[in-house]
């Protein structure tokens, strides 16, 4: 019997869903999902706790697909009698679903799992107060960072022990748990006319992996960048992207890469399979199990192995992502790339750890190339500023003018426009740095050519 006072393992949730796996009746395929979480977190203000939640929670989802009819289910608690009755309600749900030909459950398909660590003990008995301890520390260094530094808007710390299993009719059975910590600290600089903002963050498996130094520096480094920024004339130019605008960039690229957007006719990329889509420099990929990524995993939301996927190899488009539906509908295969929100939700498709080729160039290096130009630091308004059908790309910019080959004066309140297409086709130069965020992509330095600036 599950106890809500104790951590789940995940050869517990395992065993869970073979009971629901055995509740299926004949001419049905059965999906059953079970997880477990426990998660923290600490909001720190004026030196003091402003905001305290750990809380554990659970869940078990259960899909089931008849004669192309497809009924969801699920609930917030794991007894005997909420199973059956999810099953019962999956199964009556499934009655009213509009047949798809295409509907139905992973396969295994006999790619083994990489075996990578995201599971981290020390976790576990990490004390309340040094939790609270590291998003005070956060606020108190990033205040006392500079003298020109006005506040916090938030300090931070997060962390999530979770366990999952999934197991189907199909022959799908995996198991597995992860932990994850974090620290991010939101900063004012400035003041009266002229107020700044940045940000710092740490990730890791553990508190222990944490650095309150490292994330108050960026952060205050961030906001004293942009102190005295103004409006900047309109102009074409070269902008060079810093890793975590290039992040943003790449990742949105990955999610039109999906399978679903193509079908959906909402990817500039769709049907353009083995054209040339980018500069040859360009090599995209996602890799799920690199696990120096805090979003690495192993296994996908279907239960089949994670890999690298090929999107862009030297410029052309080799492929998309692919789940178990948008692969049957699109004529091909998964790639280990179903994705879903909790149990509660039916699997999707999108990226996990996406990166591109590194270069040999350093930052510097790159902006000394490009001579004169403008340093992005900053996009507001990203995925609303983008047209996911034609691709056309028109966004809020703060960053920094390139004189000399070198960061000058701070710009704010214009916008760069052109299309992703174009974009991916005008890169001239991607640095050496790769770095690692708390989402998707991971980002490098990328300078790109013939960029529209509208300002003043």
């Amino acid at each position: 019997m599950w106890q809500a006072d104790a951590p789940v393992t995940p050869e517990e949730l395992q065993a869970i869903t073979d009971r629901v796996v055995e509740r299926a009746e004949p001419g049905e395929q059965l999906e059953a999902v079970a997880t477990w979480s426990r998660e923290t977190e600490v909001r720190a203000y004026n030196g003091e706790v402003e905001h305290f939640v750990s809380a554990d929670s659970a869940g078990i989802g259960v899909r089931i697909i008849r004669d192309g009819r497809q009924g969801l289910a699920w609930a917030g608690v794991l007894d005997e009698d909420s199973l059956a009755t999810v099953v019962a309600e999956a199964r009556d749900n499934s009655g009213f679903g509009t047949p798809d030909p295409d509907s139905g459950l992973a396969e295994p398909d006999g790619v083994e799992a990489a075996t990578i660590t995201l599971f981290d003990e020390r976790l576990l008995t990490t004390p309340t107060e040094e939790k609270i301890r590291l998003a005070v520390e956060l606020e108190r260094l990033t205040v006392d960072g500079d003298p020109r530094m006005a506040g916090i808007e938030s300090s931070d710390y997060a962390d999530a022990v979770v366990a999952s299993a999934i197991a189907s009719t199909t022959g799908v059975r995996v198991a597995g748990h992860e932990t994850s910590a974090y620290v991010g600290v939101y900063a004012l600089g400035g003041g009266d006319d002229d107020v700044t903002t940045g940000f710092g963050f740490s990730v890791g498996r553990a508190a222990e992996d944490l650095d309150v130094e490292v994330a108050s520096a960026e952060a205050v480094e961030r906001c004293m960048a942009m102190l005295g920024a103004r409006k900047a004339p309109s102009e074409r130019l070269t902008v060079v992207f810093t890793p975590y605008v290039a992040s943003q960039f790449l990742g949105l690229v990955a999610e039109l890469l999906s399978g679903e957007a193509a079908l959906r006719g909402r990817s500039p990329f769709a049907g353009r399979t083995g054209e040339v889509v980018a500069a040859p420099s360009i090599t995209l990929y996602d890799d799920p199990t690199d696990a120096a990524a805090p979003t690495a995993s192993d296994i996908d939301d279907e239960g089949l192995a994670c890999r690298r996927v090929d999107l862009i190899t030297d410029g052309v488009l080799g492929g998309f992502l692919q789940n178990a539906y948008t692969a049957r509908a699109s004529g091909t295969v998964s790639t280990g790339s179903a994705q879903r929100g909790s149990h509660r939700s039916a699997p999707g498709v999108g990226p996990r750890v996406v990166k591109v080729s590194a270069g040999s160039q350093s930052p510097e290096q790159i902006m000394a190339g490009v001579g004169a130009g403008l340093l992005v630091t900053e996009l507001a308004g990203l995925h609303s500023g983008v047209n996911p059908v034609s691709g056309d790309l028109s966004v809020g910019i703060e960053g920094r003018r390139i004189t000399g080959g070198a960061a000058a004066e701070p710009i704010r309140e214009v916008t760069i426009g052109s299309t992703l297409q174009r974009m991916l086709g005008d890169v001239v130069a991607i640095g050496s740095d790769v770095v690692y965020f708390p989402w998707e992509a991971t980002g490098l330095t990328l300078a790109i050519a013939d960029v529209t600036m509208s300002g003043s």
